[in-house]
This record gives structure tokens, sequence and C-alpha cells, in this order.
């Protein structure tokens, strides 16, 4: 069986790519914008008819949440065109597709945790190419998958938990936005859920969230991570007026993983046991 996995040089990507060592009896295809370029249109159709992956894994995205603000044709193409593609491809060769979305898509104003019913409302460009990604990718194949999940990081790439700890090793204080409210992923713990998932003995598609559990700032979050490096910084609380940024960030996207857990029996860690074992790998990478 063969499995593509789309933006492989991401942190979801290259987390799948580690897991993937421990289902080496799937065919893995690992493409990046060097061999699927999402802003060619014309050229997704023919790589997907060349490769015949009988699962797609698409975490290929436009994520530069502020920058999509000048560049939302640019975030469109990629977030919202290349789905619409793919995802016609996949019910056209009656092949799965799992479709990786984003927390942007909620307008923040909810009090509770959000679920898959909860209506969407996006506050910035990246939010709104991703709703128009999970709408195209719905219309087109109803036997998809859309995992939205949140507050992404890992021991890949550029993320808010190497940024922290950057900054914590070069200075004495630190403001951090305190009335952001949500829960971290560990993409790790993401990779794995999803891995679960095409193995699962059934096959239940629409949409799914998942982060790990506990509901957290940016601030809390911050501390944590100084905490598991005993770092002695001051992090102080700001209001997100403090910190201005080019895209408005919804204030509460704390994700309801109910549905995930219950029809595809997935445990959710608590994101602190998560960021410990991020940490310890970062550690150890010194």
């Amino acid at each position: 069986m063969k499995i593509l996995v789309t933006g492989s040089d991401g942190q979801l990507g290259l987390e799948i790519q580690n897991i993937s060592k421990k289902y080496n009896t799937f065919d893995w295809v690992f493409s990046t914008v060097n061999s699927l370029d999402f802003s060619r249109l014309d050229h997704i159709k023919c790589f997907l008819d060349t490769v015949n992956p009988c699962y797609i894994i698409n975490c290929a995205a436009y994520t530069n949440v502020d920058k999509a603000e000048a560049e939302p044709k640019i975030a469109d193409l990629i977030n919202h065109q290349a789905v619409d593609v793919i995802s016609k491809w996949t019910t056209e060769n009656n092949k799965k597709l799992i479709h990786i979305s984003t927390d942007y898509v909620f307008n923040g104003f909810s009090k509770n945790p959000i679920d898959e019913n909860s209506n969407t409302d996006p506050l910035n460009e990246y939010g709104r190419s991703k709703l128009k990604g999970e709408q195209v990718c719905l219309n087109n194949d109803s036997n998809s998958i859309i995992i939205r999940t949140s507050w992404l990081y890992s021991s890949y790439r550029n993320n808010f938990v190497k940024i922290m700890i950057k900054l914590m090793e070069k200075r004495d204080s630190l403001n951090v936005v305190n009335d952001q409210f949500g829960s971290p992923t560990y993409a790790a713990d993401l990779a794995d859920t999803i891995l679960k998932i095409i193995n699962f003995k059934n096959w239940f598609s629409g949409l799914y969230h998942y982060s790990n559990e506990g509901e957290i700032t940016w601030f809390d979050f911050a501390n944590e991570i100084k905490y598991l490096n005993n770092f002695t910084i001051q992090i102080n609380g700001v209001p997100s007026e403090e910190y201005p940024v080019a895209a408005k960030r919804p204030k509460y996207s704390l994700l309801d993983k109910t549905k995930i857990k219950n029809i595809y029996n997935i445990k959710v860690p608590y994101y602190r046991d998560s960021l410990e074992k991020c940490i310890k790998i970062l550690q150890s990478k010194k």
C-alpha cells in the first residue's frame, strides 16, 4: 500500500517520516515543494497520476499567518486551490485523503471547547484560505478526513517551543501573550494518530479535532518551557494588544477531541507530558 505525504519537510511531515520506520510494510513517498509544487496546479494531477498513492496525507500548506495578510492570493492557491485539485483526484480514483487544517477557521469567541459542528468564522487570510480548503475537500471527496489542529510544535523546524528556548537562553525577561487560550499539539503525537487512523479497521470520513489535552495560554506554555529547561528568566504575561501582529488571532481555540477519541479510540496525551518528550529530544541534540 502506497502512502504519499505532501509537505514532508515541515514539522508534521518530518514526524511522519520518523514514525514511518515503524510501518515498513507501507510504500512511502515523501514529497516537498521541489517535487510537488502546490503553486503549480497543472503539475499536481500529473504527479498524482504518476505516483498513484492509495492514501494521501496532505501536510503541505502556506502557514505564515501574518505574511498571508499581504499575500492572500498565494495563501489561497496553496491552502485552497491545490486542495481542490487533490480532493478531486482522490474521489475520481477512489483513494483516501487525510487533510490537515487549523483552529484558525474559528473566530475565538467561544467560551467552551470547540467541536466539529461549531460555526466557522476565520479572522485572518490564513484562516479563510484553510477554511476554503476544507470546504472543497469535503465537497469533492465525501470520503476524506480533515483533522484540525492547533499550536503545532516539534523538535523539527521553527516553532514556538524552539523560539522560546533561544530567547530564554539570551534574555533576562520576556513578554508573552496571556489572553489567547488553547492547547498545543506535539506533531509527533498527531503523526501517531494519523497512522492509527490509517491502520484502523474501518474508515470514518469527516471532520475531526486533535490537539494535546489541557487548556493554557501562550504565557502558560512559555512558563512550562522555562521550567523544563531550568531557565531563570522572568516571563511577563501581556495582552494581545501589546504584541501587535498583522493577522488577528482567535482568543479562544481550545479544540474538543471527543469525536476522534471515541471513533478511532485515540488516547490523547496531556500537553506537559508531550512537551517534556520534545524538550528531551532537543536537549539531546545539543
